[in-house]
């Protein structure tokens, strides 16, 4: 098969207007290269190897899969349509009772453009700068520690050598909007990712034999060691305490439940006068003043600071709480909600129009006005 052909195969899957062969042969393609790439079956029909020869060397060229790496979304197709995803491979819709596969179609719908690096920090003094558009270099001095903005658009905090005695607590808020998110460091090495629609209140400098910050909405933690002095997040009921470790904390007001989830280390994390203990690929959930702790997959927990969009079977309340978050929308819904469940991985550079389209695939209706989704019945 011709590197056109193959072409002009794959772009025809995309629109719908493939032959039962056709449609066959692009799904077998697919289920011996997901064997290699460590990706979902979607088909248990197999193929001769002699016919997949053309697509494989094709999809090589045009998007190479990294080796021990998973191919995060339908980029596989883009280079060949121009559209970023194909919800074929890995955005899949299930009923309460019956596992289906979508495929996409060509549907315009207005532009919703993704969200991006942009925040406000908010000094001791109560006075603010826009992060977004300030300058990299020296932004403030805070109680003798300077604040700087890196070319990457990073804060950090510096200590200007002042003594113990001289140090006082001063404490620094950074805001995301809807619509934004960020990265600083604190001024004892640790790395904080923080997702839109959230609010960070730490001090200049720790002080003390503690370090504690304040947190609402949702955030990565890399928390430099430091066995003298434990690492506190305050947020939403309870008070996660590490040493110095790597977890994620999403503690959204409008989420059902708190959820702390570790990547290494160890984190004690309390609430209502309860302590649980948790190990790597362990979460902690808060649900209605009760605790408890599940086995989790973590790529979950921190896709949205790798820049994507992870459902596990979520229905459209919670996909939508997401999409409003990181597109700066409201969300509006009429009549009888949708029972479907999603589950995919998709990246968060995209229009919201694209998961939109893929979404009235799997019979969600819906209406854009202005900044508003309206999420209608079937």
């Amino acid at each position: 098969m011709s590197k056109k052909n193959a072409t002009d195969l794959l772009n025809r899957y995309l629109a719908g207007n493939v032959t039962k062969d056709e449609k066959a042969l692009v799904e077998s393609w697919y289920l011996n290269y997901s064997k290699n790439a460590q990706l979902p079956d979607i088909d248990d029909q197999q193929l001769e190897d002699s016919q997949q020869d053309g697509l494989i060397k094709l999809l090589a060229e045009i998007h190479p899969v990294p080796k021990n790496n998973r191919l995060r979304y339908l980029g596989v197709a883009a280079g060949l349509t121009g559209f970023i995803l194909v919800s074929l491979i890995l955005f899949k819709s299930f009923t309460s009772d019956k596992k289906q596969t979508a495929t996409i179609k060509p549907i315009y719908t207005p532009a919703l453009p993704p969200g991006s690096n942009k925040a406000i920090l908010i000094l001791s003094d109560g006075s603010s700068i826009a992060l977004t558009n300030a300058k990299k270099g020296e932004l403030a001095n805070d109680k003798g520690v300077t604040i700087n903005k890196k070319a990457n658009g990073q804060i950090t905090y510096t200590r200007d050598g002042v003594s113990t005695k001289q140090q006082v607590n001063a404490f620094n808020t950074v805001i995301t909007p809807r619509g934004g998110q960020y990265q600083l460091v604190l001024s004892d090495g640790t790395k904080v990712w923080l997702n839109s629609a959230s609010s960070l209140k730490y001090p200049v400098t720790f002080i003390g034999n503690k370090r504690e910050i304040e947190l609402s909405g949702e955030a990565y933690f890399e928390v430099a060691h430091n066995q003298h002095k434990p690492f506190r997040v305050i947020s939403n009921g309870q008070v996660v305490e590490v040493l110095g470790t790597h977890f994620n904390v999403n503690a959204y007001s409008d989420e059902p439940a708190v959820k702390t989830t570790l990547l290494e280390g160890s984190v004690k994390v309390l609430s209502n006068g309860i302590i649980k203990t948790i190990k790597p690929n362990e979460q902690v959930q808060i649900m209605d003043g009760s605790m408890s702790i599940v086995q989790v997959d973590v790529t979950e927990a921190i896709a949205w600071k790798n820049g994507f969009f992870y459902f596990k079977d979520d229905d459209i309340k919670s996909v939508m709480r997401q999409l409003a978050r990181w597109y700066n929308v409201d969300i509006k819904y009429e009549g009888q909600i949708s029972q479907r469940e999603f589950s995919g991985e998709i990246s968060k550079n995209i229009d919201a129009s694209k998961l939109l389209d893929i979404l009235s695939l799997e019979k969600i209706n819906y209406q854009i006005e202005n900044k508003t989704i309206i999420i209608k019945p079937q």
